[in-house]
């Protein structure tokens, strides 16, 4: 349907022309964009024309880093973010009760940090069920902890070795206890059975509802093959109604490589990314690389998955056929190592004659300060998750001390000429944007605290900022420039509407807002 949407407060995240009254829609795209008079006259009977009684449109946000197989798995599993160890196991015995012996019991989203217990045991598990495997994941998705019936379905008993970058946790004995960190996480997960293409379809279409909900309307996924393999069913099938940039595996690069795959290739809903790496861990389970141990444990610097040898080698491999590298890098370490390594791979990139490709670092937890200007300098993105500072603010002044001036530094990142972009991670946080907004603007938890100007206020960003990292910058990050991120003539409509102005409220009203409805391709997708 053709639509005129007019008396309405509309943030165009265009410079030339940042706000506007009235905007006409063709099909799937914006023609006009204008004050209520000029949008008006347009009008015939071809276009519906909506009072919008002043109600604030945005354009639809990007989740620059979103696990889509994962979230959808996490929204049928137990959820295990609670504020005690004795909760989540309360959880996880009320599951066992419902569920056949012998079928899998799967949960997501502990954090020992915030548990008074600390971490959970393989006795606290066999405690509930030695007849249902039971596999929980850590909020950081890079651990999980295990009952002794997943360990024994998995193979692993107490002599089985670490295997490369990943630790199979034990007790002073040699016993294990349940826990498992980094790459010794696969040993389990590779034995779950897999959920058939068509239940990881429903799965989702259920979690695309619930992004719309959140304003969503594209997401850049680091997900694997079988989640490819599902959006491409929901595409051909006239099922998919959000837009996805679909990252490679390193598992499947060299195979991406061979077949000509190349950044950027793709339709309207559904393109082709970066390759994904892993330079390191994660702070929580302290395997995040550092250059300095961790302050409560001076023999822990955390694990490097990477050298700037192996970074050089991928990314020759993968600029072979136009593709660009995103590579996790948590602790200063890490991204000291992945800078060496894009570093040499431009020079290469030029002395080759090949495209200047859009390469990220996902997550830039903690850079040195010598780092701060090293990403501008290369032309590399900072895909980052400012959620993370909410729940990780206390545990990154325990284990990074005075360190932590230059965690999340987004004010530096973009005073230095950084390319920002905003995603939330999730399941590992909630793929909420308003909090990812609020986080970034007040460095402040859902309370208030600290109170006295946030946590390390000078890396404070303004709302226009944080807004743009949600909208253009994702949108030209993924090859969407002139297509998306902006509502403005010939870009497509992907819309949120929203009940309050939300350059006019408070900060506290922005984390708790959610729109009234979200348009994607012009069609309303959801309405409240």
């Amino acid at each position: 349907m053709n639509s005129i949407f007019y008396n309405a407060r509309i943030y165009t995240m265009d410079q030339e022309k940042p706000f506007v009254d009235a905007i006409a829609i063709q099909n799937s795209k914006i023609i006009a964009v204008g004050s209520n008079e000029e949008i008006l006259n347009l009008a015939n009977d071809q276009f519906q024309k909506v009072n919008m009684e002043r109600k604030t449109i945005l354009p639809g946000f990007s989740d620059s880093h979103i696990h889509l197989n994962y979230y959808s798995k996490s929204l049928t599993q137990v959820d295990c973010e609670t504020k005690s160890r004795a909760d989540c196991l309360e959880r996880i015995r009320a599951r066992v009760n419902q569920t056949d012996p012998g079928k899998w019991i799967i949960g997501h989203g502990w954090n020992q940090n915030n548990w008074p217990e600390g971490y959970g045991t393989i006795d606290d598990l066999d405690q509930i069920s030695t007849e249902h495997p039971i596999y929980l994941t850590a909020k950081s998705l890079h651990a999980s902890w295990a009952n002794s019936k997943a360990f024994e379905l998995a193979g692993i008993d107490l002599n089985h070795e670490n295997p490369s970058n990943g630790i199979i946790g034990k007790n002073n004995d040699g016993s294990l206890n349940g826990l498992l960190f980094e790459s010794a996480t696969q040993l389990i997960e590779k034995i779950i059975p897999a959920n058939s293409l068509n239940q990881i379809v429903q799965n989702l279409e259920i979690a695309q509802k619930e992004l719309w909900k959140y304003g969503i309307t594209s997401v850049h996924d680091f997900d694997g093959a079988d989640c490819f393999s599902a959006l491409q069913k929901m595409e051909n099938e006239a099922r998919l109604k959000i837009r996805v940039l679909k990252s490679i595996q390193l598992d499947n690069l060299e195979s991406a490589v061979n077949i000509g795959m190349a950044t950027g290739f793709g339709s309207d809903y559904l393109r082709i990314g970066s390759a994904k790496l892993f330079a390191d861990g994660a702070l929580g389970p302290q395997t995040a690389a550092m250059i300095s141990p961790y302050e409560d444990n001076p023999t822990n610097m955390g694990v490097l998955s990477l050298s700037s040898d192996q970074i050089f080698h991928y990314g020759k491999l993968a600029s072979q056929s136009g593709i660009s590298l995103a590579i996790h890098a948590i602790g200063d370490l890490a991204n000291m190592i992945v800078l060496q390594g894009f570093e040499r791979l431009r020079s290469y990139e030029q002395e080759m004659q090949l495209p200047h490709l859009n390469h990220r670092i996902e997550h830039v937890q903690i850079l040195s300060k010598e780092l701060v200007g090293k990403l501008a300098d290369l032309g590399v993105t900072a895909s980052v998750q400012p959620i993370h500072l909410i729940s990780d603010m206390e545990t990154a002044e325990k284990y990074w001390g005075s360190r932590s001036m230059y965690a999340y530094p987004f004010q530096s990142l973009l005073k230095s000429g950084t390319n920002m972009v905003f995603g939330s991670d999730s399941p590992v946080e909630s793929p909420n944007p308003f909090l990812g907004i609020y986080a970034a603007t007040t460095r402040s938890n859902l309370d208030g605290a600290p109170r006295e100007n946030g946590w390390f206020p000078e890396q404070k960003i303004s709302l226009l900022q944080a807004i743009n990292a949600y909208t253009r910058a994702p949108a030209y990050l993924a090859g969407w420039k002139s297509y998306k991120g902006r509502i403005f003539p010939n870009e497509q409509a992907d819309l949120i509407v929203l009940s309050k102005d939300i350059f006019n409220i408070s900060y506290d009203e922005i984390k708790n807002l959610l729109p009234l409805a979200t348009m994607v391709a012009g069609q309303w997708v959801w309405q409240k």
